[in-house]
């Protein structure tokens, strides 16, 4: 008899059309309401890079990859079957453990397509989760994934993408590895998140075959709140390496996985456009999205967890 695993990954959501965006900011901001003059910048925003998010998408990719990879090495007798769920839009997180649910899953695995753990972020996915389960009398047992930030394959795919940026460009090129900030408060509680980002960037750079002067690391689409958030930002950031001389940037955004507003507005135009206006020029290596090797660091932090047998 075959036993099914079911393997939820989950991810941040966006907006499917411009009309969407109120409704999507309401849920991230817990139902307080958001200035009109927030709605209207962060709609602008959209607009520039098609009119809505290909998060789903991207990650409806990812999924399939992950779950054909999955049964292609599964062992005998075990067979997975994959849902997504979404923090902040469709399909939700508590969509897919009812489908979870209605298909029978007893057992399963959870990751958060985000390599680096933060209790500001990868735990508040996994409270989702757990709120979705209470909500069942019959909810299935899972095993969390909660960091995978030095996975040898994960490094891999990332190192290629510098060696093959890098190849088009000059040889000053300064590469700029880059994550989502956060606020400044979570380096004294001693939460994990700056510390395995800046492990992700010197193992990257190390199987690159970078030297420390070839790179560094900053941070990206920092918050509006009034607290002081992790720096540099890359925006900024450009501009003041620029005034020191550098003239060739290669963005590296090692702490997302998908294309998504960080990636095609924070990064593509806003960023390139600072390095622009200080007289640099920046280039973004592409986002990881389903490549194999990506891919693979998935399915292979899946088939090596230890999950109970049902």
């Amino acid at each position: 008899m075959t036993q099914t695993i079911g393997v939820l990954l989950m991810a941040y959501g966006g907006p499917d059309s411009l009309a969407d965006i109120p409704a999507f900011l309401l849920d991230i901001r817990g139902g307080r309401p958001t200035s009109q003059a927030i709605i209207d910048e962060i709609t602008e925003n959209y607009r520039k890079i098609g009119g809505k998010s290909p998060l789903l998408e991207l990650t409806q990719a990812q999924a399939a990859g992950v779950q054909a990879k999955l049964n292609a090495d599964a062992p005998a007798g075990v067979a997975y079957k994959v849902y997504i769920g979404m923090r902040h839009w469709t399909p939700w997180i508590e969509n897919a453990v009812e489908d979870m649910i209605a298909d029978g899953i007893a057992q399963a695995v959870a990751l958060v397509l985000a390599p680096h753990y933060s209790g500001m972020s990868i735990a508040r996915y996994f409270a989702k989760l757990d709120e979705a389960l209470a909500a069942h009398d019959n909810p299935f047992s899972y095993t969390a994934i909660t960091s995978y930030h030095d996975h040898p394959l994960y490094i891999e795919a990332l190192a290629n993408r510098v060696k093959n940026g890098l190849a088009t460009m000059p040889d000053d090129t300064l590469v700029i590895f880059s994550a989502h900030s956060l606020p400044t408060r979570i380096i004294n509680a001693g939460d994990p998140y700056d510390a395995q980002l800046r492990q992700t960037a010197r193992l990257v750079a190390e199987q690159a075959g970078l030297t420390a002067d070839q790179w560094t690391f900053s941070y990206q689409s920092a918050g509006k709140s009034p607290e002081p958030w992790l720096g540099p930002q890359i925006e900024v950031y450009v501009v003041e390496l620029a005034a020191q001389g550098h003239k060739n940037f290669l963005s590296v955004p090692v702490g997302f996985v998908s294309d998504h507003v960080e990636i095609l507005f924070d990064i593509d135009l806003e960023a390139k456009h600072a390095a622009e206006s200080a007289g640099a020029h920046l280039e973004r290596v592409s986002s990881l999205n389903d490549d194999p090797l990506f891919i693979a660091a998935l399915a292979d932090l899946i088939l090596h967890v230890e999950v109970e047998s049902a």
